[in-house]
């Protein structure tokens, strides 16, 4: 679990790096204002008020890449799940303070994504 790092994974820098690339300045590993403090997206957009989150497809339970591990399964799922959970209440907590949560799953091309973005950001402003 160590090894596991909250910030600057290999996915987040690729997009970081294409948002960066095209102009668009923006917070690291914050907390969105108005929100719950515990509760830091990857990349911040304060201007459009959007919240980036670059979701690893393991530990997010991604609908296309999910493996469950065979050894203590049970307990696997319901970790998992609580996770996705988790992220439904952030998502919902984020709208409420006039925030758009946006999810990107790490195995979606970076190029793709950012223009999927820059268009929520333009619909924003």
């Amino acid at each position: 679990m160590r090894a596991n790092r909250r910030r600057d994974t290999a996915p987040e820098l690729a997009v970081r790096r294409e948002l960066w690339r095209r102009g668009h300045r923006y917070l690291v590993d914050a907390t969105p204002e108005g929100t719950n403090r515990r509760r830091r997206a990857d990349v911040v957009l304060r201007g459009a008020r959007v919240a980036v989150y670059v979701d690893g497809c393991f530990w997010h339970s991604c609908p296309r890449h999910l493996h469950v591990p065979k050894a203590n399964r049970a307990w696997w799922e319901v970790k998992l799940a609580s996770i996705v959970e988790r992220d439904r209440r952030n998502d919902s907590e984020l709208l409420a303070a006039g925030w758009l949560p946006v999810r990107i799953w790490e195995h979606e091309d970076p190029a793709a994504a950012v223009d999927a973005l820059e268009l929520v950001i333009g619909q924003r402003r």
